[in-house]
């Protein structure tokens, strides 16, 4: 196969951030990107955080598969959910709520705008 039909994940540096502190509510996560595709509106790859607790808000569809580690997912007014390795799930347009990241999680992802 040619790399226009398959590309493979870098084992790189990735690309690092922390949430902003107006979002960010305990601890001191720092989340590492690795892109695998950017194009069109759709994005995909790895992302891995360290623990805290951090508002979120989407404006996307999001696929999750959780690879590693343990977080729980909180929306406003509403449910938490925990998610652990092997679990997958979408998160919708609209989303509001909160990501706690309790042990170093890894997820593959897919967005699309």
């Amino acid at each position: 196969m040619t790399e226009t039909f398959l590309r493979i994940i870098a084992t790189g540096k990735g690309e690092s951030e922390r949430p902003s502190a107006d979002r960010l509510i305990s601890g001191s996560p720092e989340f590492t990107t690795w892109n695998v595709e950017d194009v069109d509106g759709l994005y995909c790859g790895t992302w891995r955080s360290t623990p805290g607790k951090w508002r979120i808000q989407y404006d996307e569809w999001e696929y999750c598969r959780i690879l590693e580690g343990h977080s729980i997912i909180a929306e406003d007014g509403g449910e938490a959910f925990e998610v652990r390795a092997g679990d997958s799930f979408v998160i919708r347009p609209g989303f509001a709520g909160t990501w706690e990241v309790v042990e170093t999680t890894t997820k593959e992802y897919v967005i699309r705008l």
